[in-house]
């Protein structure tokens, strides 16, 4: 689920996914954009980012998403 952009590594972040090479959660870019932010907030905000590493954030929770598996319970 882990893509060329995308690291989970237990010393960075207490193993959250970040964008490789920086301290920056994947979880923070997608807040960010939920929150309204554009991709061009998100690059000037945050200068080690590029709209590769936003794309591959916005992949890496479609994959989450899409392997999560969903209990129903019927009464």
């Amino acid at each position: 689920m882990v893509n060329s952009r995308v690291e989970i590594n237990p010393q960075i972040m207490l193993g959250k996914p970040v964008i490789r090479g920086t301290r920056i959660p994947v979880e923070l870019i997608l807040r960010k954009l939920s929150e309204g932010a554009t991709e061009a907030d998100l690059l000037d905000g945050y200068p080690n980012l590029a709209a590769a590493d936003i794309q591959a954030a916005l992949a890496y929770a479609a994959d989450a998403l899409a392997s999560e598996t969903v209990v129903l319970q019927t009464e």
